[in-house]
């Protein structure tokens, strides 16, 4: 339906299954890098190479002692997320902030600081948006920002920006982790439209200019923790080093620290790049088959909602 239903004419019918399957790709490899980088989070890469030697399969443990292919609060905020934006057919604070409570209801096995104490201010005040305070610059906005991405595809910057503000405020108020972010969600809108490498380099780079604390030219960095800056430095170098969605990922979940967020954010560009046909087979079957089957239906459905997708179907 997603496919057939938009044009009679194969050219288009054939840019909408390549976004799909990009889209599906973003997704999925969301899930699959925090699946696999929930392993080694908070060990350093001396510790990973000690019990794993290097860590490439999805064996679960870790802290959180998970299940093989379980994902932790990176996929299910962005599904969470996702299904507020698909429930009130747009970005909407009163409902993002609404989706996380009942998230947060589900006593989910991994949540950070940071969110809880958003989600908690908003149930005693109602308010969906945070004063805004620097401590806030952590990655938990980042990680489950996807669903942004692909709602808002073609409706432009100002836009993508002010959605993002609406979800990343409810928990994390800092210019700081919006500018990383918006970054991000940037990288990833021009992945899914067919966008090379170099552009991605491009945007990165942009980001270092305007603020050069986002600098990724110098020092490996390794052992990443919370901080959007760190996380990112992590993401951005293990995505240019490599040239496939394997090796950088495997590259940045060596790195240790908040290997499931970095795995994540990560994974979701790399997966909008390369494409589903990228991410390895063994690591799909892993995975948690609801969570895989709630990230494909996602895709389709939150790409309905975008800008592209009714600029393309108008074009029949």
């Amino acid at each position: 339906m997603f496919v057939s239903d938009l044009s009679d004419s194969p050219p288009a019918r054939q840019e909408t299954a390549q976004l799909q399957q990009r889209a599906i790709g973003a997704y999925l490899g969301l899930a699959v890098g925090d699946a696999l980088g929930a392993t080694v989070e908070f060990l350093t890469p001396r510790e990973i190479r000690d019990q794993y030697g290097e860590h490439r399969d999805m064996v679960g443990g870790g802290w959180l002692r998970l299940r093989k292919g379980r994902v932790t609060d990176d996929t299910e905020m962005s599904l969470a997320l996702g299904c507020s934006i698909l429930e009130a057919g747009r970005v909407d604070a009163q409902a993002v902030a609404e989706a996380f409570s009942d998230w947060m209801r589900t006593k989910p096995v991994d949540i950070g600081h940071t969110v809880r104490r958003g989600i908690s201010r908003f149930r005693r005040t109602g308010e969906t948006e945070g004063p805004e305070n620097e401590h806030d610059a952590g990655n938990g906005a980042c990680m489950r920002a996807l669903p942004i991405a692909l709602a808002t595809l073609g409706d432009g910057p100002e836009a993508l920006d002010a959605a993002n503000r609406l979800q990343a405020h409810v928990t994390h108020h800092s210019p700081l982790s919006d500018l990383g972010t918006l970054a991000v969600l940037r990288m990833v809108q021009t992945a899914l439209l067919g966008g090379t490498k170099g552009q991605l380099i491009k945007i990165a780079t942009e980001l270092a200019t305007t603020e050069p604390r986002y600098r990724f030219d110098r020092r490996r960095v390794e052992n990443p923790d919370g901080y959007i800056v760190e996380t990112l430095k992590a993401v951005i170098q293990a995505l240019f080093d490599t040239d496939d969605f394997e090796p950088a990922l495997i590259d940045v979940v060596n790195r240790g620290g908040d290997a499931d967020t970095t795995g994540a954010i990560l994974g979701m560009i790399a997966g909008a790049l390369y494409g589903p046909a990228a991410i390895p087979r063994r690591w799909l079957n892993a995975l948690d088959k609801e969570i895989a089957q709630s990230c494909r239906t996602q895709a389709a459905e939150l790409l309905i909602l975008s800008p592209h997708y009714g600029a393309l179907r108008a074009s029949r």
